[in-house]
Formats: C-alpha cells, sequence, structure tokens
C-alpha cells in the first residue's frame, strides 16, 4: 500500500527527516473506547477475510486503524499486528507449508530488501514499480487459456522473493504481488493461504530494522499492538475454519475479485502519481 513507502527513508537525504518525524510522533496515541471497539472490529473481520481468501485483509486493517491513528504512527503498528496476523495463519495451516518454496523465497527477499534499500531505492520511481505490478496482475486474470499460468516452483521463488523483497521497500505492494503467482491449479486452497502467508510475514519482518533504524520505538505502544494482534490471532482462527469450509471454486472466485480490486486501487494510484 503506498503509505508503506515510509521504508523508502533509507536513502542518506530522507533518513534524518523522518527519523525526527518518528521521534516526535512518540506521544502515546489516545484512543477513545469506541475508537478501539470500532479498530478491534475491523480488524477481526480483516483477519477472517485474510485467512478465507487469502487476500485483501490487510488493506481494510489498515483502512479501519486509519480512521483514528495517524498514519506515521501507523505504518509500523500495521506492519508488527501483520506480522503476528500472517504468522497465526501459517501456524493454523503449518501442514501445508511448502519449505521448498519458502526458503528460497526468503533468500531472495532478503536479499532484495536489502539491496533496494541500500543501493537501488533512488534510482526506481514507485510509478515504475506500479506499473509492472499492475501489467502482471492483469496478465493472471485476462490471460488467454493457451498462455502459461505464472507457477513458479522451488528456485523460481527466490526471484519472486527478490521482487517482492524489492517492492516492499519501494511501494509497499506485497498482497497482489503474491497474489499473482498463487492465482494456480496446482496447490490446495490451504497450501496457498498458507504459503502465501509465510511469505508476507517473511516480507513484514525485513521491515522491522527500517522502522527501528528511523526511531520509531515499539515499546511506547506495546498495549494496542498486544491487543489488536490478539484480535487477529482470534479472527484468523475464524477465517482458516471458514477456509476449510468453501468451496475451491469460491475460494478462487473470491482470490480473482481481490486481484480484480487490487488492480483498480494500483490504477487510481497510478493516476494520482501522474
Amino acid at each position: 500500500m503506498r503509505s508503506d513507502r515510509i521504508v523508502l527513508v533509507f536513502t542518506r537525504r530522507r533518513s534524518a527527516t523522518l527519523r525526527n518525524a518518528f521521534t516526535h510522533c512518540q506521544a502515546m496515541i489516545d484512543l477513545s473506547l469506541v475508537a478501539i471497539v470500532w479498530i478491534s472490529c475491523g480488524v477481526f473481520i480483516a483477519s477472517i477475510i485474510s485467512a478465507a481468501t487469502g487476500m485483501a485483509g490487510g488493506v481494510l486493517m489498515f483502512a479501519a486503524m486509519n480512521t483514528a491513528i495517524p498514519v506515521r504512527q501507523l505504518v509500523p503498528i500495521h506492519g508488527v499486528v501483520q506480522i503476528f496476523n500472517n504468522a497465526a495463519r501459517s501456524w493454523f495451516l503449518r501442514h501445508h507449508t511448502r519449505w521448498d518454496l519458502c526458503l528460497p523465497f526468503t533468500v531472495g527477499a532478503v536479499i532484495g530488501a536489502a539491496a533496494t534499500t541500500m543501493f537501488i531505492v533512488q534510482y526506481v520511481s514507485e510509478a515504475l514499480v506500479l506499473a509492472l505490478l499492475l501489467g502482471l496482475i492483469l496478465y493472471t486474470l485476462f490471460k488467454p487459456k493457451r498462455m502459461p499460468q505464472l507457477k513458479p516452483l522451488g528456485r523460481g521463488f527466490f526471484f519472486v522473493g527478490l521482487a517482492t523483497g524489492s517492492m516492499g521497500i519501494i511501494a509497499g505492494a506485497v498482497d497482489p504481488l503474491l497474489g499473482a503467482f498463487y492465482f494456480r491449479d496446482d496447490l490446495s486452497k490451504e497450501a496457498i493461504v498458507c504459503n502465501k502467508s509465510v511469505m508476507q510475514l517473511v516480507t513484514h519482518l525485513t521491515k522491522i530494522p527500517a522502522f527501528i533504524y528511523l526511531g520509531f520505538v515499539f515499546s511506547d505502544y506495546l498495549g494496542i499492538i498486544a491487543l489488536f494482534s490478539v484480535i487477529a490471532i482470534i479472527g484468523t482462527r475464524v477465517g482458516v475454519a471458514l477456509l476449510q469450509r468453501i468451496d475451491t471454486r469460491v475460494f478462487f472466485i473470491a482470490m480473482r475479485i481481490a486481484l480484480a480490486l487490487a488492480a483498480l486501487r494500483i490504477t487510481f494510484q497510478l493516476a494520482g502519481i501522474g
């Protein structure tokens, strides 16, 4: 999502400015009971959707939290809650983990994030990255039947990891990117959600050092992070139970809709950048 661009400030010219911005945002967030209940409901519903469809929950969660939490504080807080959210999905569906896919991805994601942070980010525009992502999603959704699906296996996910780690730093658009590689017929719906969650977990973990480097003090927000993380885990458990009951065809229809909505959102982002 576009707000995740805050991690781009690893470039030397911008890092000092945003480090100061984070430092000035350390006052405790004053949330009313109504705001806490509203955000909790949003986190719960978003977690169910993420677990049941493998898509779109992160965006919905961010939108719900943003009704009461400023973006500068929300981006790191949302990132940590998403770590617990993805970790819970991965754990509840752990018997479907494909380490032959996840381990190469992890290596690629770490290299991609580090290389982009240190060398690439100042030379690549967000618009170019989003345009490439949009093309990838449109190919996935509307490719002719005679054209191949995007179905990397094994070492192929190293390159998916490179792209995802890099895009996570430049544009934050990780969910639709991974969704394009998991819209496939050779994995069960449980395996899709599980392994996509593991990969999203890895990608979110690569961002934490960036926030710490910028001066964000996570300990100042442990209360709300813990609360929303627990609610996310409970919602994930409900969503996984739902996932195991829905028909595979319905699952892929929901995933197609989520990808189409992601493509629409990226189109609006590109229009705003232009």
